[in-house]
């Protein structure tokens, strides 16, 4: 009960006193013409009126409000039981607009919220069809064009095949990636943690990605000598996972003759952040809040020709925050880009 006065009391006062006013002069004049009006009559039949009716009309009004009341929060607790269910139905007015506004207000946040997860949606079909089909078709051309009479040719037969496979092997790392990043999001994939020098993990990530690089006359190195290691604790698979990407991407638009360089840095106490810097052709604004997205892609055209499952910084984010941790993206169009992401360190 709120502290004010009760609207619905202060509408039984004034209409009890309206009836009571009334009535105390129609028997005063009642009384009057009998000669028998004493001075307490009126004021005893003032008093019994005003009580009865006060009794009566606020009995009635709370009666009427609360069955209106009542059906507005059954309709409402068939769409939100969660929240109006839980609560004494009230028939305060003013409670009861500030809750329908709240609860109109939290509808509108969830539809608006639908809508968007609708286009996203709509939007996520539409890459991973496209991404299935591009290497589908591939494989597919290929083969009918050996089965029209091609395989006849030995060069054409293995160049065909050569490229079938890659098709094939593009097919694999998508439904790939997509089985690791859904077993991700819902929380099956399992990490093995363990401790690890991670200044040797970048090292072995630098070798296996050497001949990459070299393509692109890319240089792979670190910021400085790290003549000690710097111990971690995670699931050193899965992070070399992301350093395995996360470089691949910094030469996969890296400039030629560029550089990507890795950096090691305490960042607090129990915490070390590992930053990858390139200076390639960076990333605009317009496409940072969706970096991170399945199947997003900055430079559509680009980033096909250098194939990949379009999976890559999806992946890296979820492994990252399966470990409970940061990561973070700073990039200038035409400068180059940053990423960074944070582990727990071992003294």
């Amino acid at each position: 009960m709120q502290a004010k006065f009760k609207k619905s009391y202060r509408f039984a006062v004034r209409t009890a006193i309206y009836i009571t006013l009334y009535s105390t002069l129609l028997m005063s004049v009642f009384l009057y013409y009998y000669h028998s009006l004493e001075w307490y009559y009126p004021l005893m039949f003032s008093v019994c009126i005003f009580i009865f009716s006060f009794l009566i009309i606020q009995y009635n009004v709370e009666r009427f409000i609360y069955k209106r009341v009542k059906k507005i929060y059954d309709d409402l607790t068939l769409l939100e039981s969660a929240n109006l269910a839980k609560g004494a139905i009230t028939t305060n007015m003013q409670t009861l607009t500030e809750e329908i506004d709240r609860f109109a207000r939290d509808k509108k946040i969830e539809i608006e919220t639908l809508k968007v997860r609708e286009e996203y949606r709509k939007e996520f079909l539409g890459n991973v069809s496209h991404e299935l089909k591009t290497p589908l078709f591939t494989v597919q051309g290929y083969i009918l064009t050996l089965l029209d009479g091609a395989m006849d040719d030995g060069n054409i037969r293995e160049k065909y095949l050569r490229r079938a496979s890659k098709g094939i092997d593009r097919l694999g790392y998508i439904i790939k990636d997509l089985d690791m990043i859904t077993k991700l999001e819902v929380g099956d994939l399992s990490l093995n943690v363990e401790v690890f020098d991670i200044v040797e993990l970048v090292e072995n990530v630098f070798e296996m990605l050497e001949m990459k690089a070299s393509k692109k006359k890319i240089s792979l190195m670190f910021d400085r000598d790290y003549a000690n290691p710097v111990m971690v604790k995670a699931d050193k698979e899965r992070i070399q996972q992301v350093l395995a990407n996360l470089i691949v991407n910094s030469i996969k638009y890296g400039s030629e003759k560029g550089t990507t360089e890795v950096s090691i840095e305490n960042l607090i106490k129990n915490k070390v952040i590992v930053r990858v810097t390139d200076n390639g052709e960076g990333i605009d604004k317009i496409h940072m809040p969706r970096l991170f997205e399945r199947f997003y892609r900055v430079d559509k055209s680009g980033s096909r020709k250098e194939g990949g499952s379009g999976l890559g910084l999806s992946i890296v984010k979820h492994i990252i925050e399966a470990h409970n941790e940061k990561i973070y993206v700073e990039s200038e169009y035409g400068v180059g880009s940053e990423f960074s992401f944070t582990l727990e360190k071992v003294e």
